[in-house]
């Protein structure tokens, strides 16, 4: 039943950033034409690219996560035992549960700072570009979590009862 909840926001995550990477493009493609054919320029496209783009890349910080394409150093921990392994495991997500839940808290407290204050060219709130940096780590704290889980999991119980977790 939770698995089946994570991978219905799994398409969804990945729907939405493919949506708004498409509309970046779109949006980018508009402004080269309209500059460079019509020589007149849109006043609100670049600003909206950057927003775009800020939203896919806090997005993606937990796509990135999901399917593990974040680099990490792995020289050390790949040589040691399973259970040694899960425990460096653990011990990072917990590390990236912490970082998270305090950008989450900063990026909250900036959101309310900015409420106010409109982006000059698209004229809405700079609080909509730091609720991408609060979605994104809101959601890279959760799957951290299932990590972290899924490792003590394997942790304390074996590797066989992990795998019947989440």
């Amino acid at each position: 039943m939770i698995k089946h909840g994570i991978r219905k926001l799994e398409k969804m995550e990945d729907i939405v950033l493919m949506l708004m990477f498409a509309v970046m493009v779109g949006v980018i493609f508009m402004q080269i034409i309209m500059r460079y054919v019509f020589n007149n320029s849109l006043s609100w496209s670049e600003e909206l690219g950057k927003f775009l783009f800020v939203w896919l890349s806090w997005l993606g910080i937990s796509i990135g996560h999901r399917r593990r394409e974040h680099i990490r150093i792995t020289l050390l921990v790949d040589r040691l035992p399973l259970q040694w392994n899960k425990i460096a495991e653990a011990v990072s997500e917990l590390i990236l549960v912490i970082i998270c839940g305090i950008t989450l808290f900063y990026s909250i407290k900036m959101m309310q700072l900015q409420v106010n204050i409109p982006y000059a060219g698209i004229k809405i709130s700079t609080a909509w570009g730091y609720l991408s940096v609060a979605l994104g780590c809101f959601f890279m704290m959760l799957r951290a979590a299932f990590y972290l889980y899924e490792a003590l999991m394997v942790i304390f119980k074996g590797r066989l009862h992990a795998k019947e977790g989440l």
